[in-house]
């Protein structure tokens, strides 16, 4: 069931009435609603919520979110994105503050859960762009790369005191060598889209071929990049989007975010398109204690083109097969072959040849 939550007063009724009950309030009622944009994946909404009585009173500025009609596959459920981002916020994480989860997709369709709307900016082709946002670039990119020593900070061993009760048994376990594990899991989502796409195929072998053992595991978000923080013209307010987190190797998240393809056309830096990595990479190994490790880095980096090649043709599947129907999906597919190119670029220079 789908329910266009603007157009269906009988919803925003029943909305009001879980966050009356989940906040302790007498009542509740909407100031404003609107849809927010990105989110291809997941459906954003700004709501303005006022509540009368009980400890909460007042207005409060929330952001709504919940599935869009369909999903790719690696994507975790909201109920899980929600105890992703309490844990996130335990260890010290500037994330937007989760404040109640519904699974009951009886109040609007599907489930959802409310956290505090963090004020700032998160489109990627704009923060490249205008030097007014994001503050001092250097001091951006060494920030993010302390919010990124964190994450990596969550452990197996260490998540038990975070999680307050909470299960977190829908991270699958990694084995020693994520690399290996993340071969398989592309393979198997490129299988299922059947069409051959011999140049993502290469890559995977080269993966496979390259994959070595991590020395540890860790908590990563494994869509660290520039698109999914938010920033306002001082620097950075919140680290967004966590349904793909898992347990992984940790240079795995540096990789995505330096990959040529979250750049938004600044090739030049390398950094998330806002600096060059020295600032990033300072900022990580001060906050973590652990040093960056190039060739790890090159070697995600590979990764991170195939992944976002794979994700880039489901996300097309979902417009192709009349599931969705959108022209931004639709676009998604069309970078596939430029992400192919990298690819073979990237591989070549991997082993010394010129690209």
């Amino acid at each position: 069931m789908t329910i266009d939550l603007a157009a269906d007063a009988a919803a925003q009724e029943r909305l009001v009435r879980f966050v009356a009950a989940a906040a302790g309030a007498r009542r509740a009622t909407i100031a404003s609603l609107a849809p927010l944009r990105g989110g291809a994946i997941q459906e954003n909404w700004a709501v303005d919520i006022e509540l009368e009585g009980g400890a909460n009173a007042g207005r409060h500025a929330l952001v709504l979110r919940t599935d869009a009609p369909s999903r790719v596959a690696a994507s975790h459920g909201r109920a899980e994105e929600y105890a992703l981002l309490k844990l996130a916020r335990a260890a010290g994480v500037a994330v937007p503050e989760p404040l109640w989860l519904c699974s009951d997709p009886a109040v609007i369709g599907r489930a959802f859960y409310l956290m505090r709307r963090v004020p700032g900016i998160a489109a990627g082709h704009r923060i490249v762009k205008d030097l007014s946002l994001g503050g001092p670039r250097d001091a951006l990119a060494e920030r993010l790369g302390q919010e990124l020593a964190r994450i990596h900070a969550v452990t197996p061993g260490a998540i038990a005191e975070l999680a307050r009760g909470q299960s977190f048994d829908f991270l699958t376990p990694a084995s020693n060598n994520p690399g290996l594990d993340r071969v398989q899991l592309y393979r198997h989502y490129l299988d299922g889209l059947g069409d051959p796409h011999p140049a993502l195929e290469w890559g995977l072998r080269w993966l496979e071929l390259n994959s070595r053992p991590s020395h540890e595991i860790v908590l990563i978000h494994e869509d660290f990049r520039t698109g999914n923080y938010l920033v306002d013209e001082h620097g950075l307010t919140a680290i967004l989007d966590w349904e793909f987190a898992a347990w992984g190797d940790p240079m795995s998240d540096v990789g995505w975010f330096c990959a040529r393809c979250w750049r938004f056309g600044a090739s030049d830096r390398e950094a998330g398109g806002i600096a060059a990595r020295a600032p990033f990479y300072r900022g990580y190994e001060a906050a973590s204690g652990r040093p960056i490790d190039p060739a790890g880095v090159r070697y995600w980096e590979v990764a991170a083109h195939v992944r976002w090649a794979v994700i880039a043709l489901q996300q097309a599947a979902r417009h192709l097969s009349g599931v969705q129907r959108s022209l931004e999906l639709a676009l998604t597919g069309r970078i596939v072959p430029e992400l192919e190119l990298e690819i073979l670029n990237l591989v070549d220079a991997a082993e010394g040849r010129a690209a």
